[in-house]
């Protein structure tokens, strides 16, 4: 998988959103200049499959709080989800999902799946109540049945597209 460097990435920032180590990042990128990055430098992510190969993707409305998946483009399940709360905001853009870890328990519910971005992902939840409101720390909740059901269907590599 490519990435394409944006405003204020750097190498090591770039390496711990996609969870992997920055000497994999320079392994798979020679001649890189670790320290001299510019905006719209494709960087190798090694180890993610290329967004091309999967006919899946996300479309995530945090204003209408819905999740869409998409297969070939053509809508296949609307979910009802929560999003971040004020001052924890879901972070909007573009994004994969990086890795799936089943039962990570808390409030994280039954299923997690990571973001291309630190810190966020997809997950169930402890409180169903949650759904449809803007609660979490930024990240998107959902429903433990549906984020399985999500979970089972899309292969790492699935793009996410967030926005209002």
């Amino acid at each position: 998988m490519v990435h394409t460097v944006k405003t204020g990435e750097t190498l090591p920032q770039i390496a711990r959103d996609y969870r992997t180590s920055l000497s994999s990042l320079i392994a798979a990128n020679p001649g890189i200049n670790p320290y001299a990055l510019y905006i719209g430098q494709q960087i190798i992510i090694p180890g993610i499959p290329s967004a091309n190969t999967i006919p899946y993707n996300i479309e995530i409305s945090t204003d209408n709080r819905w999740l869409r998946l998409y297969k070939n483009d053509v809508l296949q399940k609307q979910y009802p989800i929560a999003v971040g709360r004020m001052l924890h905001v879901t972070p909007v853009g573009n994004f994969i999902i990086i890795n799936k870890a089943p039962n990570p328990g808390g409030p994280f519910g039954t299923m997690w799946m990571s973001l291309s971005k630190d810190h966020y992902g997809i997950h169930g939840t402890n409180d169903p109540s949650s759904i449809g409101h803007a609660v979490s720390h930024g990240c998107i909740r959902m429903h433990n049945q549906d984020v399985e059901e999500l979970a089972s269907i899309i292969p790492i590599g699935t793009s996410v597209f967030i926005h209002p």
